[in-house]
């Protein structure tokens, strides 16, 4: 007959008992005791996501804002262009009505020297009148002109006022054959012209008063070399032809010597009258002298023409 066996009960009430009183003791103790690291990291790191998303709201507001700057300054650069542009158009619109205004200053001065030679009593060839010898008109009636025009220093210091002269001169003549300039030393404005006329035409005379206002040339202010090559080259028998002197002064030698040379070069040695009308425009500059006028006086009184001049 076999030992009978006990059954052993492993858990029993009393150990567990045991077991749940420990196992409240350690909820006890968690309870009671401080949280944990991991849950202070975990606020830690829902504040950072915080600051985050207001950083990134920040900075999406700012953007918006600069947009719009960046749109205003768009703006504002247009708004200063379209005034740039408005500035040079209303700056260039005022050097035309300059230019206007020069050019009607400048005809009005050529019509006043026309009405100022009407009043003198111009004579055309057809006229029996005697001219005024002391302040005589200028005759405009001649086919062809020429100008001898001093290029000295000081003359280059009123050159706009010379060549505004010189155009008025060219106005009172509407129309010629021909015309020629040069210097008082006899050098010619237009060289491939030299011994020859120059066409007159509107567009030629343009043309050639463009070349003359930026023209400089060697010069003695002595106008007679000029003159000498103008009545040699140009003046004869059978051609009406008016000279232009324009000065203001004369550094040449004695005066009686140069008006019989000149007196002579402008005499037909047949029928002993004049080849050439001589006319003088005398000017005022910071050297002028009035050794200019006095042998201009002479000169224009011998040869049939006028000296005119002009007030500073």
């Amino acid at each position: 007959m076999k030992p009978r066996r006990e059954n052993l009960e492993l858990f029993t009430i009393s150990f567990l008992d045991i077991i749940s009183s420990a196992f409240a003791a350690v909820v006890l103790l968690v309870l009671i005791s401080k949280p944990l690291p991991g849950a202070a990291s975990v606020d830690a790191t829902a504040q950072l996501l915080q600051q985050v998303v207001s950083a990134e709201t920040s900075v999406s507001s700012l953007s918006r804002e600069l947009e719009k700057q960046e749109q205003e300054l768009a703006r504002l650069k247009q708004i200063k262009a379209s005034l740039e542009a408005s500035e040079a158009s209303a700056k260039q619109h005022l050097g035309h009505k300059t230019s206007e205004l020069e050019k009607l200053d400048g005809d009005l001065e050529g019509l006043s020297l026309v009405q100022s030679s009407i009043k003198r009593t111009s004579i055309r060839p057809s006229s029996s009148t005697k001219r005024d010898v002391e302040v005589g008109g200028i005759p405009v009636d001649s086919d062809y002109i020429i100008f001898i025009v001093d290029t000295s220093g000081s003359m280059q210091s009123i050159w706009d006022r010379v060549s505004r002269e010189v155009l008025n001169v060219l106005k009172i003549h509407p129309k010629v054959k021909g015309f020629q300039i040069m210097n008082d030393n006899g050098i010619h404005l237009i060289s491939s012209y030299a011994g020859k006329w120059i066409p007159d035409t509107p567009q030629r005379r343009s043309g050639v008063m463009k070349v003359f206002g930026s023209w400089q040339s060697a010069s003695n202010s002595s106008p007679v070399e000029g003159l000498e090559v103008a009545l040699k080259r140009y003046a004869k028998k059978g051609v009406s032809l008016s000279i232009y002197i324009f000065g203001d002064d004369y550094t040449g030698s004695s005066y009686d010597a140069v008006i019989q040379t000149l007196g002579n070069l402008n005499t037909n040695k047949i029928t002993g009258k004049k080849l050439a009308k001589i006319h003088a425009v005398g000017f005022m500059s910071n050297y002028a002298t009035n050794r200019f006028s006095i042998l201009m006086r002479e000169l224009t009184k011998r040869n049939g023409g006028s000296f005119l001049a002009l007030a500073p």
